[in-house]
């Protein structure tokens, strides 16, 4: 699924219109070249201790008759080029600037000294392989994309706490924004159904979530929320829940209708209720529909999520029931 042709698009008016942004590096607009800088004594507490506060900086210690220098610095420029600002590479050339290099002991070069925090952190000598300098700059920096996978996690969470709390155009666009950087992304695909089920959108909310790749289909979020489209779906046919309330008066025994009653007060959002008549019938006849109460109240569960509060004080007299 390509963020171009993604069916919650426009599925909100305007207000849809994601932007915000992942990944962005310290200067987004960098040129190539621009993570690379040369450094004095004079300048060296500015350009790498003070800028390793903000982000790592690699110091490559080199000199104009070095060869093994001249055979990193390609590779070396590269790799940080390519980490896009992740890390900063400050060159120190030994011949005109000594006394870093003299203060940190380094007696042979090439000498690459990564400074994190306004401290040395790590370090290597000699002309590496490329692969070498990535797995160093993953190690310091972190994986490439950590970043990344932990600010669009952050979005996620911020848009399950504005659905949560009755913003459904908030939490939508940043879903959306989440699902134009990572189209596939399950929290996002689940959180925008949920966003439409909430807006009475309920066929958009079963487009989007049908046609997955079939691991993606699998998730236990995506499922939850099909597993929510059916209830609805179940429970507009189950008839007018005054008559079954009135039906209950007559005759609080009537299971089959208290089921009923349960199901529609839980796509109402009254899920107490809902589990509270599911309780009753398992306290009255356990038998009943083959266990059936209990069966129906395992299924709210599983789409109200396992720390859902209804969830937990459900269980709690589930549980209390079962096993006093």
């Amino acid at each position: 699924m390509s963020g171009s042709d993604n069916p919650y698009n426009g599925s909100f008016g305007n207000q849809m219109t994601a932007t915000t942004s992942f990944g962005a590096t310290p200067e987004p607009a960098a040129a190539a070249g621009s993570y690379i800088t040369e450094t004095t004594t004079a300048n060296f507490a500015k350009d790498v201790i003070e800028e390793s506060r903000k982000q790592p900086v690699l110091v490559d210690f080199w000199a104009p008759w070095c060869g093994p220098c001249k055979q990193l610095t390609p590779v070396l420029e590269k790799v940080i080029n390519e980490a896009k600002g992740r890390v900063r590479l400050v060159k120190m050339n030994i011949d005109d600037h000594p006394s870093i290099a003299g203060q940190l002991g380094i007696q042979s070069i090439p000498a690459v000294i990564a400074f994190v925090n306004g401290r040395p952190a790590d370090g290597f000598m000699g002309a590496v392989p490329e692969s070498q300098i990535q797995q160093f700059i993953d190690r310091i920096a972190g994986p490439a994309g950590a970043d990344e996978a932990a600010e669009i996690e952050a979005v996620v969470t911020e848009a399950a706490e504005l659905l949560a709390a009755g913003n459904i155009n908030e939490a939508a666009q940043l879903y959306g924004a989440v699902m134009q950087a990572d189209p596939e992304n399950a929290k996002a695909l689940a959180g925008m159904a949920e966003c439409m089920i909430a807006a009475n959108q309920h066929q958009r909310a079963r487009e989007i979530l049908t046609e997955l790749p079939e691991e993606l289909a699998k998730d236990t979020g995506i499922q939850a929320v099909l597993m929510k489209l059916e209830q609805i779906e179940e429970a507009r046919k189950l008839g007018d829940p005054v008559a079954l309330e009135r039906e209950l008066a007559a005759n609080p025994d009537d299971h089959e209708a208290r089921i009923k009653l349960a199901k529609i007060r839980n796509v109402e959002g009254r899920r107490d209720e809902a589990a509270d008549h599911l309780l009753l019938i398992m306290r009255k006849d356990r038998a009943f529909d083959d266990d059936g109460a209990r069966r129906q109240l395992l299924q709210f569960f599983e789409v109200w999520g396992f720390k859902d509060p209804a969830t937990v004080a459900a269980r709690r007299k589930l549980s209390a029931m079962l096993f006093s």
